[in-house]
């Protein structure tokens, strides 16, 4: 009959120099002499984990067991399944739960939490169905921690309908497995549910955590629910919830996703502490309330502070500078890019494109292009936009052009730019060209900023009643841009029977 040990292995000399066991466990972990793992069923002497707090005997008696005759305990199976999880080992993890079950261990739910979360960390969806059958079989799935890592593991590997099915199974559910789902229910972009799962949570009587707030802020933000994210927020004060920085971000996100960015400003100017992913979130509102100038101040004072800003903060700052054509501190930015080392990715050198074709530079927007060192559609994109801004009609169609060659997959931010550019170099068979070849041979449907375009293609070149006439077939509903374009138009060509016309 084998002896079942809480410690680990026999350990040798050698292996206590190591520090490492015959399984590959690490023994050097950190210990309290006080208080001890656990204790010798008949002696009552302490033990720990690592050899190294072990008294002498220990080694000499398991070194003098007969082979076979020791085996690992399910507490120290599940010790090495969290310490493999804990150092971001997930393959190792998976390993060591599939060697525990061939050498006859039974799992058990302390087992499956940290096997589920490698899964998690792997979006290993099938071997977490393998996990959950095993689950079930143990009788497990009712335990709330081994229901919510569940819930967890499905949502993040885009299986709600089965994080579902787990959830209200579920005999108890803690804030934790609530949290859980509601977050689900925003990442798949059903912000309305998780605000009725939040209602219904309340209704049962569970306390909110600050993980609950943020993903019922995130589900209001998503929904631009003003009224609703203010009666979270007046809840989270009254709960006493701390305004750390995960719950700070999320209600400026919020507050500045529903226009409110005098309310994110007070949430900002609250926060006891304010890591870089807050100051980006309150410099990105101002840029997305129109209020560049007021991101560039923060950005500085973000500096006398001492924190370094982060890729994401310069995308902010560039975007930032292009809205209020501020090439100066555009080309400061720039250089503080540079001495950052941050690399010239895509967001970085799309946003330089557009900082400098937005402040006039369409030079320095080309020489960035250039010094990319991969491009992608946005990067592109951004250069065709750049070029339809500054009336190069011609490199524009060229840019166009490079981009089939190098099989780029268009889309229609790509034709607005193409059709912008040609109306403004007046390139009118090319205009009516692309505007033809979008649909036929790219698949992409025309959409009210095309056909704005092409009537503006249409005025610049003085057809004013085929203008007209397009706007009366247009395939979509116009908005406001199109009888604009026409209208702006008929005053340079000087028609104003029809300028009143479009204007009543």
């Amino acid at each position: 009959m084998s002896v079942l040990i809480a410690y680990v292995c026999v350990c040798t000399g050698s292996c206590e120099e190591s520090g490492v066991d015959q399984l590959g466990f690490d023994l050097r972990l950190q210990a309290n002499a006080k208080y001890p793992d656990f204790k010798h069923k008949k002696k009552q002497a302490a033990l720990w984990l690592s050899s190294l707090w072990n008294p002498p005997w220990v080694g000499p008696e398991l070194a003098a067991m007969a082979p076979g005759t020791v085996q690992v305990s399910i507490f120290s199976w599940n010790t090495r399944l969290i310490r493999s999880v804990e150092a971001g080992d997930y393959e190792k993890t998976l390993k060591l739960f599939q060697q525990m079950q061939q050498e006859g261990m039974i799992p058990n739910r302390f087992t499956f939490v940290p096997v589920l979360n490698a899964c998690t960390s792997l979006q290993a969806l099938e071997e977490g169905r393998r996990v959950h059958v095993q689950i079930m079989q143990s009788c497990c799935e009712s335990d709330v921690y081994v229901g919510t890592s569940l819930v967890d593991m499905y949502t993040k590997c885009g299986s709600i309908e089965d994080a579902q099915r787990v959830f209200y199974r579920m005999p108890t559910r803690d804030a934790a497995a609530w949290s859980a789902m509601i977050l689900a229910h925003v990442k798949c972009g059903q912000g309305q549910k998780a605000l009725d799962l939040y209602q219904q949570m309340q209704k049962e009587g569970v306390k909110s955590d600050p993980i609950t707030f943020v993903g019922v802020l995130n589900a209001c933000a998503s929904l631009q629910a003003l009224e609703e994210g203010r009666h979270v927020h007046g809840q989270m004060i009254r709960s006493g919830c701390e305004l750390n920085v995960f719950v700070g971000n999320s209600l400026i996100d919020m507050y500045t996703k529903c226009g409110c960015i005098e309310d994110a400003r007070r949430v900002f100017d609250r926060m006891p502490t304010r890591d870089v992913v807050v100051w980006n979130a309150m410099i990105l509102g101002h840029v997305k309330c129109g209020q560049g100038q007021k991101a560039m101040d923060l950005f500085q004072q973000m500096q006398e502070e001492g924190l370094q800003p982060s890729s994401v903060t310069f995308v902010g700052m560039l975007n930032a500078c292009a809205s209020v054509a501020a090439i100066e501190e555009g080309r400061s930015v720039h250089e503080q890019i540079i001495q950052s080392g941050c690399d010239l990715d895509v967001f970085i050198g799309s946003s330089l494109i557009n900082m400098y074709a937005n402040c006039g530079s369409i030079v320095d927007a080309q020489r960035v292009f250039n010094e990319m060192p991969a491009h992608n559609l946005i990067s592109m994109n951004s250069m065709l936009r750049g070029y339809a801004m500054h009336g190069e009609g011609e490199e524009a169609l060229g840019h166009f052009e490079w981009m089939c060659q190098e099989g780029a997959e268009m889309n229609t931010v790509t034709f607005v730019s193409l059709l912008a550019a040609c109306s403004h170099a007046d390139l009118m068979d090319e205009g009516l060209h692309y505007f033809g070849c979008m649909g036929l041979v790219y698949g992409i449907s025309a959409t009210v900023d095309h056909y704005a375009c092409l009537v503006d293609l249409f005025g610049r070149a003085g057809c004013l009643h085929q203008a007209e006439e397009l706007i009366e077939v247009m395939s979509c509903a116009p908005d406001i841009s199109t009888p604009k374009a026409l209208l702006s138009a008929c005053r340079v060509h000087g028609n104003v029977e029809m300028e009143e016309q479009i204007a009543k």
